[in-house]
Parts: structure tokens; C-alpha cells; sequence
């Protein structure tokens, strides 16, 4: 089977890039990561996915243009031959310019079920409604924040008494789960037209 070549932009410690790295170790996965990069050259997940085999790129962002700097996390991307981007965890606002060169061909995992509670604090926001379910979506990235077409979502019980950390913690369990399942998905259904 070919597999689609993914690369995945992080920020942090990579955990949702981790659990697309595992999945793609099945053999009837439809994609495989090639590219691992981070807009933060220290960020911990670059030294797993180095430790696993796939290439790595870090550049801060600092002192820089919007634009300039998608502009060489897109170089590199284009070096690696992806043909996909999963954002996780890329904590990056993105170039209008660089969305639509990746259109219908970036995806991203956001710990809300979109459309309610675009942007960040989300656990906090479904708390603080009254929510009885917070959980993630995976959707394809647009030019406006959290706003593309969701693809898939996991609901996450809210519990009494739960703190914005008690829910993040359950969510990013199902984050995992949810996201190497629609990325899979949306590359198996793109391959084969």
C-alpha cells in the first residue's frame, strides 16, 4: 500500500504527534509522517520524533513576519514531500498565503467540539457553561481560526467538580484516539479518489 506523506507541526511536547506517529506503524495505515517540525526549536517532541526515525525541523518564530517565517516551515515541508499537514499542538496563528497553497490538505485537532469555543481556554468556557460534554474535533484548516469543516468529533463527559485540567487531561485521551482515526480516513479516502 503507498501511504500518503504527512508532516506535523507541533509546539510542544508532541503528544497528538506521537499518537499519529504510533498509528502510522500499522501496516494498513494510509499515511506515514515524514516531517516532524516546530516553530520552537527546543520543543521536547522534536527529540522523540528524531528518536523514531523521522526528520526534524526548528525554527523560532520570534522577531519575525507571520508570513516570512510560514515561509520556511513551508521550504522545508516541500524538502520532505508531504503531501498532508496535521497541526498538533502548533500553537501558531498561519499566513493566509500558506493556508490556501496546503487547501484541503491541512488538518488540525482542536480540544473543543467546534463550532463552540473557537481559540483557547476551552475546557475552562464548556466549565464555566454548564456544558455537559467538552471533547475535540479534528477539522480542515481555513484562513479563519478553528472555522473549516469538521471532519470528526469525541464527546468527553464533563464530571462534577472537574477543574479545566481534569477535562484536558480526559480530552487529549480522546484527541489521540479521534485524530490518527480521521487523518487516516480523510489520506485513505483522498488516495483512492
Amino acid at each position: 500500500m503507498t501511504k500518503a506523506k504527512v508532516a506535523v507541526l507541533i509546539s510542544g511536547r508532541g503528544s497528538n504527534m506521537a499518537a499519529l506517529v504510533y498509528a502510522a506503524k500499522a501496516a494498513d495505515c494510509s499515511y506515514e509522517v515524514v516531517l516532524v517540525a516546530s516553530n520552537d526549536p527546543d520543543a521536547p517532541g522534536l527529540d522523540f520524533a528524531r528518536a523514531e526515525g523521522i526528520a526534524t525541523f526548528g525554527h523560532s518564530h520570534k522577531g519575525m513576519k507571520r508570513a516570512e517565517f510560514d515561509a520556511i516551515i513551508n521550504a522545508e515541508i516541500q524538502k520532505s514531500g508531504a503531501e498532508y499537514i496535521a497541526l498538533a499542538g502548533y500553537m501558531r496563528l498561519l499566513s493566509p498565503e500558506f493556508v490556501s497553497q496546503w487547501e484541503g490538505r491541512m488538518l488540525n485537532i482542536h480540544p473543543s467540539l467546534l463550532p463552540k469555543y473557537k481559540g483557547l481556554h476551552t475546557h475552562e468556557r464548556a466549565i464555566e457553561a454548564g456544558d455537559a460534554y467538552g471533547g475535540c474535533s479534528v477539522h480542515i484548516v481555513t484562513a479563519e481560526l478553528d472555522d473549516g469543516p469538521v471532519l470528526g468529533q469525541t464527546q468527553v463527559a464533563i464530571l462534577p467538580g472537574d477543574t479545566p485540567d481534569d477535562l484536558a487531561a480526559r480530552t487529549l485521551i480522546a484527541e489521540h484516539q479521534l485524530y490518527s482515526r480521521v487523518l487516516a480516513g480523510y489520506v485513505r479516502q483522498e488516495i483512492e479518489g
